[in-house]
């Protein structure tokens, strides 16, 4: 079995983050979104992955290379356009050749990983001949289906029918960004025509298979889901993999400080007076200086915090935060720089970028 993983899109709803960075490589727990997927499928036993990739593509080739550290052979396809899920699988035919392949969504973090939803399509496949089934899609319970791809299945796990954002749910199971694919899918992305935002729906190529007498059954996610293409689930997501950290302290840490919980504080990092309370991680080489890191905070590597108060945030590489309290459910970018001069008259001082989001108290 191959992978397949989709790291093209241009990010727009985390800009101005990713105006500079692929989506796909912001930090969660300061380790790129993109690795977790990567991981999730070494320890699902594949090998070889193929990376769509689109304008980004020299940043993301620089942040994976080969792909020997995660113990996988990467092949990187260039995709020219967003032209929908189903043309990445068009792209890919000469990579994915006559293997089973699961397809996974890059900005996408899953809680259960990939071994168990693998195995089960895997043994199936095995064991029912024939009948195996050519597609096995992962589904969650929503809120509210009308917002999603929305699967209407029966009592016995098989899909019926697909819709794409329905004003009648069938269902409250919407698509997760993981699928599983024999090669017939390659047949139906090449007999479905762009839907009418011009693109190719994986969706319909799905209810292709469907429509044309192939087995597609389903599994419902146990545990949570989360697309991190908007600050406040990135920072959910950061919150729920930082729960999952066990307390390590590779820095300095002197004795007016105090570090309280599941706290790591990674190699060359100083915390001088001041207070880190869990989960958190604090990056190698940043130095936090008579400070407050509340919990649910990543730092990046080789930031300056300085007489500053924050919590329930995100902070990139070589970020500066210098006396300012209060900093709470954020996102901080690279080489940003939040400080307060102390100068007449009082004032806000601002210099942001296209498509910053300023949160005043």
């Amino acid at each position: 079995m191959k992978g397949l993983i989709l790291a093209g899109g241009a990010g727009t709803r985390l800009r101005p983050i990713t105006h500079t960075s692929a989506k796909q490589l912001v930090p969660v727990a300061n380790k790129p979104i993109l690795y977790y997927g990567i991981e999730d499928m070494a320890a699902a036993g594949i090998r070889e992955i193929g990376i769509i990739v689109g304008d980004t593509a020299d940043e993301i080739r620089a942040a994976v290379g080969d792909g020997a550290r995660f113990g996988v052979r990467v092949t990187y396809l260039p995709q020219e356009a967003p032209l929908g899920l189903a043309h990445c699988v068009l792209i890919a035919h000469e990579f994915l050749g006559d293997d089973d392949f699961v397809m996974y969504l890059g900005d996408n973090m899953l809680q259960q990983g990939l071994v168990e939803f693998v195995d089960r399509f895997t043994a199936t496949r095995a064991a029912e001949g024939d009948r195996a089934p050519a597609a096995q899609i992962l589904l969650a319970k929503v809120e509210d289906p009308r917002q999603f791809g929305v699967a209407e299945v029966t009592g016995s796990g098989e899909v019926v029918r697909l819709v794409e954002k329905p004003e009648h749910p069938p269902s409250d199971l919407a698509l997760v960004g993981v699928y599983l694919f024999d090669p017939t899918i390659h047949e139906a992305v090449r007999a479905i025509q762009p839907s009418p935002r011009g693109e190719l729906e994986i969706t319909d190529a799905i209810q292709w298979l469907l429509d044309h007498g192939h087995r597609v059954v389903h599994e419902v996610l146990q545990g949570w889901w989360i697309d991190t293409g908007k600050k406040d689930p990135l920072l959910e997501s950061n919150r729920y993999i930082l729960e999952t950290l066990e307390p390590e302290n590779h820095g300095t840490v002197d004795d007016a400080s105090s570090i309280e919980g599941r706290v790591v504080i990674q190699p060359g990092a100083v915390i001088t007076n001041s207070r880190v309370r869990g989960p958190s991680i604090v990056g190698p080489g940043t130095v936090v200086t008579n400070s407050y890191v509340g919990p649910f905070t990543s730092i990046g590597a080789d930031c300056t915090i300085t007489d500053a108060e924050l919590d329930h945030s995100v902070v990139l590489d070589r970020a500066r935060i210098v006396g300012v309290a209060g900093i709470a459910d954020s996102l901080v970018g690279r080489d940003v720089e939040v400080t307060r001069s102390g100068s007449r008259p009082r004032a806000l001082r601002l210099m942001l970028g296209d498509h910053s989001k300023i949160d005043l108290e």
